[in-house]
């Protein structure tokens, strides 16, 4: 565990901040490297300086912790549901935090409102899949994973509703924030404090986790108190993919293929696949995003785009891989 552990800090953490600096160099007006210290003894452009610290700093810092939340609880889910497909959204969450968010544009509410609605609804609909599955000897797995498809189906058909009546002028905001945008992200603070806070609190349950991940019979005959902790892993997910989706929408793959690819290359303990994925998800949607901005310059796409055009031949890759 130790050697893995040292390896993916030794090769993510220097990743990390490498894909910040890009995300304030590059951009439709580009900053030289050289000029990025100078911001922070104040001997910058004035336009160098606005472009950072207003614009391109939160931005960068909303789309890592996003990223890293995404990738965590994609961790989270698989060992939870034990199936290799699962992510962050399997369960309804996204659906619910995006009938919160149009609801919230169709009022004409300010953003604050918009990501207090998503993380409302995220959240109503964590309430919902929980109380569905959950029943005196009947929760399991399989259950939660069927509530939640059949619930997300139900959200996917509230958001089409929405869709349909909204007026015209309200509906590039909307599939914009269906698609992920990370464009109105200027406070990062909060997003950050639960990643931090989640993966410190996961790393010790790693041993647990690795346990757990082989199925309850044995995990409770090595000593796992099964339920409590399947129902710490789904609340934990939930909220941290409530927060994610608060920040930058419905931004899809992360939570899929950021743990797929780190177990290939670091193996399956969980005591360094939590921590990677906060790295690896963050670096991979700073990423991301960067390109969303700079691709079609002045344009911007949303960044939900960008992570489906490179999660689909990954995610693809890596079946075949393991066929």
């Amino acid at each position: 565990m130790t050697r893995s552990f040292l390896l993916a800090a030794g090769v993510l953490l220097p990743a990390s901040l490498l894909s910040l600096v890009v995300a304030l160099a590059w951009g439709s007006v580009a900053i030289p490297l050289g000029e990025l210290p100078r911001v922070l003894t104040g001997e910058a452009s004035a336009l160098h300086a606005t472009l950072i610290t207003e614009l391109r700093l939160p931005r960068a810092l909303a789309a890592f912790a996003a990223g890293g939340l995404l990738g965590v609880a994609g961790a989270l889910m698989q060992v939870l549901l034990r199936n290799p497909l699962a992510d962050p959204y399997v369960l309804g969450l996204s659906g619910g935090a995006s009938v919160g968010a149009l609801l919230a544009m169709l009022a004409g509410l300010s953003m604050f409102s918009v990501s207090a609605a998503a993380f409302a609804g995220a959240m109503l609909s964590t309430l919902i899949v929980f109380g569905l599955a959950h029943g005196t000897g009947s929760w399991t797995a399989t259950r939660l994973l069927l509530t939640g498809v059949v619930v997300a189906a139900g959200w996917g058909a509230l958001i089409s509703f929405l869709l349909a009546v909204s007026p015209t002028a309200e509906l590039p905001g909307m599939l914009y924030w269906l698609m992920g945008d990370v464009s109105h992200a200027r406070h990062p603070g909060p997003a950050w404090g639960v990643l931090v806070f989640v993966v410190l609190a996961a790393m010790p349950l790693g041993r647990t986790l690795n346990v757990l991940a082989r199925g309850p019979m044995q995990a409770a005959a090595l000593g796992v108190s099964v339920r409590p902790v399947e129902w710490s892993i789904y609340i934990a997910a939930s909220l941290i993919t409530a927060t994610a989706v608060t920040q930058v929408g419905a931004v899809g793959f992360v939570g899929l293929i950021v743990p797929h690819m780190l177990r290939l290359v670091f193996g399956n303990d969980q005591r360094v696949i939590l921590p990677a994925s906060a790295l690896a998800g963050g670096i991979l949607l700073t990423l991301a995003d960067t390109l969303a901005r700079t691709i079609i310059a002045p344009e911007q796409l949303p960044v939900g785009v960008i992570t489906a055009m490179l999660g689909v031949p990954v995610f693809l890759f890596l079946l075949y891989r393991s066929r």
